[in-house]
């Protein structure tokens, strides 16, 4: 296999073949070619035509072959059914990179030709981005390599599109909105080049402030993960994902399973890597431009002033809303503003000008907030009022903004009146001054600024791995696999918590009465009996458990109880015997997953347990491996962990030994290939210092994870 073509050779090609360049203008070979040639592109161009002749004012080649020179990036705009003998002959000459523009691939179920594709490329060491593409746009290079607009302004933001007409459309919206763009990559089928390629030229590319990626799917998650937390420590990575991939096959299985729904885990994930998911294009923009044009801030805590009390609320819980902290410190609020603000006014925060405040008022006020040492950014609203000298308005916003700028402060303006003031919006628009007609629209922003600011600060950390018995494990799932199990029984899953260093209650398999009494007196009552089959995964739902068993008495009755419900409920199911195993003593109740997600590999969850797990979803999600503060994020993410503080009365709970139990679990999903989902539900949690333990555990198996696709 060849060396991989740089990638940076993608986005700074020094010369460039178009494969079936047209001189018709209805042809997409054309609109290509011209946008090449009219965007000012510095390097060489070579139309390839089986015609040749001229075209463009260029000389066209009938074959690659014929150019007699190595070329970086050919641009393939055929039939399908051409292109893979095209990609070898680019192969075969040399060239870098090819971006395929044509369809019909494997979004059109044409795998075998994609994939054929893929490989002709991978043995060269050429780099494929496609097919089923736009294009590519490069300001490093002025290269318009795409069929889009004519004309796109060099600028600060990289868009990264799975979707070509929405990639072309928001080429578009970024011309409206006065955004200009250092790189337009539309990304396809994905058959080589993904996201992470891109990325890793992109995070160091210095034109590039801003990074909006457009996701419909994730094909290689773990790449993207780790890719992920390096970009973000560098620059802003803002992303709409659409769709719902399918679930892998054994999800229905277990909890963890079901609760992984694809954009679940996505939205977990991303937040992990410090990516910001804007929920419509709009939002995205706004926060794209928002986070190249505006200094981040030095904290969290923001200052509003407005000159009405309802829009002054409103924002406020906008602010709650976007995790934004206003700041309270009433004695510098009062030093601070009650100089600028009307006797009538308020100086808490938000700081209200009242509905008499003219520009002056607001200039004055707004450059104390930019001048304040105490306060990290600034919220300025403005309902258009008969008093105001609304003329003013616009250099007003300007002044102060600029006066923000050189303090190291965001602001966000919200503006909402006639005619003027949405002339005003419109005009500092394209300026790039940060003001919306809406107020979420702007307290979104700040708030997407934070987090981004937030996530820079926290630095690198080692991920966890325990030590566990891996050799121990595999015996025991070597000992199901045999049978032809896709499941472990539960004394197997209680053998790999063990052997995992994961607490659980001691236990015995009876396959009688007497048995099963033998078992109680050894353990001590009271005691738990459990059905134990194959043919039965959610042992509740069959009647197949039994609690605080007392006496001898008591294992009879359940042990008939148990074999009578099971048979009821699953005619012919294989019982393999009663689990006796001791009563967990009371304690709070969560549960913890991992599974192989088919995105993202292996993930790790937790949240609250017990039976209502599924109805409630109080559960949070990381792509593995974590860190220990990951692992403690992860748990204080979820609603019910004030119940781990302590809650009437009650002591904290063991938080450092879920902490440890999450990155047992994760260990065992990603040393041992042959499990694909784990679920320990409930974990008992007791008192800080008293650990906990593993009461029940589901563990599914398969020979190899290529099982799962």
């Amino acid at each position: 296999m060849a060396t991989k073509a740089d990638i940076r050779t993608l986005f700074e090609p020094e010369s460039v073949a178009v494969i079936g360049a047209s001189g018709d203008p209805g042809k997409i070979g054309h609109s290509i070619l011209k946008n090449i040639i009219d965007g000012g592109y510095r390097g060489e161009v070579f139309p390839v035509n089986p015609r040749g002749g001229v075209i463009l004012g260029l000389n066209a080649y009938q074959r690659i072959e014929d150019i007699g020179r190595r070329i970086d990036l050919a641009t393939i705009v055929i039939p399908a059914k051409n292109v893979p003998e095209a990609v070898k002959s680019c192969a075969g000459c040399g060239v870098k990179h090819v971006q395929i523009i044509t369809s019909g691939f494997s979004e059109a179920g044409n795998r075998e030709a994609e994939t054929e594709i893929a490989r002709t490329a991978q043995a060269a060491g050429m780099r494929v981005l496609g097919p089923n593409i736009f294009g590519l746009y490069s300001s490093n290079a002025s290269l318009n390599a795409t069929f889009s607009a004519t004309e796109i302004s060099p600028g600060p933001v990289a868009i990264l599109t799975q979707s070509g007409a929405l990639g072309i459309a928001m080429i578009g919206k970024t011309a409206v909105d006065n955004i200009g763009l250092s790189a337009v990559v539309s990304l396809g089928n994905k058959s080589d080049i993904d996201e992470s390629d891109l990325l890793d030229y992109l995070m160091l590319h210095e034109p590039t402030r801003v990074v909006l990626l457009y996701i419909e799917g994730v094909k290689n998650g773990a790449a993207l993960v780790r890719t992920l937390k390096r970009a973000t420590a560098l620059k802003p990575v803002v992303v709409i994902k659409s769709g719902r991939s399918r679930r892998g096959a054994m999800a229905a299985a277990s909890h963890t399973g079901s609760l992984a729904g694809s954009d679940d885990v996505f939205d977990a994930i991303m937040r992990q890597c410090g990516v910001l998911r804007a929920e419509s294009v709009e939002e995205a923009f706004n926060w794209c431009k928002f986070l190249a044009f505006n200094p981040a801030p030095a904290g969290n805590r923001t200052v509003i002033v407005t000159n009405g009390g309802g829009i002054g609320v409103m924002a406020s819980d906008a602010c709650e809303k976007y995790g934004i902290g206003l700041f309270d410190d009433q004695e510098t609020l009062k030093k601070t503003f009650e100089p600028v603000t009307p006797a009538f006014g308020s100086v808490r925060n938000p700081v209200d000008l009242t509905g008499g405040a003219g520009s002056n008022d607001y200039r004055d006020a707004l450059m104390a907030a930019a001048a304040s040492n105490s306060m990290d950014a600034t919220i300025a609203l403005y309902c258009e009022t008969a008093s105001f000298d609304s003329e003013n308005l616009g250099p007003m916003i300007s002044e102060t903004a600029a006066a923000h700028v050189s303090a190291r402060k965001p602001i966000a303006f919200a503006a909402i009146g006639g005619n003027a003031v949405e002339s005003v919006i419109s005009r500092l628009k394209k300026q790039n001054v940060p003001v919306f007609g809406d107020v979420y629209a702007a307290v979104s922003c700040l708030g997407a600024a934070n987090r981004q600011s937030a996530g820079m600060k926290e630095s690198a950390e080692n991920v966890e791995e325990a030590l566990i018995d891996v050799p121990e494990i595999n015996r025991i799932i070597g000992g199901a696999l045999a049978e032809g199990r896709s499941f472990l029984l539960a004394h197997e899953s209680a053998g790999i918590l063990h052997a995992a260093g994961v607490r659980a209650p001691r236990s015995v398999i009876a396959r009688s009465i007497r048995e099963a009494i033998d078992a109680a007196e050894s353990i001590g009552y009271p005691v738990v009996m459990k059905i134990v089959s194959r043919n039965v995964l959610h042992k509740s739902d069959a009647g197949g458990v039994a609690l605080d068993i007392l006496s001898n008495e008591e294992v009879i009755d359940a042990y008939e109880a148990i074999m009578k419900n099971v048979r009821e409920y699953k005619p012919g199911a294989v019982i393999d015997g009663i689990e006796v195993c001791s009563m967990a003593r009371p304690g709070t109740e969560i549960i913890i997953g991992s599974r192989i997600d088919p995105s993202f590999g292996p993930i790790v969850m937790c949240g609250l347990g017990g039976i209502y797990v599924e109805v409630m979803k109080d559960v949070a999600f990381r792509a593995l491996p974590i860190s220990l503060n990951e692992a403690d994020s992860m748990i204080r993410e979820i609603r019910s962990f004030p119940l781990l503080l302590g809650v009437r009365g009650e002591k904290r709970k063991d938080i450092e030994w879920v902490i440890d139990t999450i990155i047992r679990v994760g260990t065992i999903i990603m040393k041992c290939d042959m499990i694909t989902d784990i679920e320990i539900n409930p974990v008992v949690v007791y008192d800080q210092g008293d650990g906990g333990m593993a009461v029940d555990a589901r563990i599914i198996i398969a020979k190899t994870r290529e099982d799962l696709k």
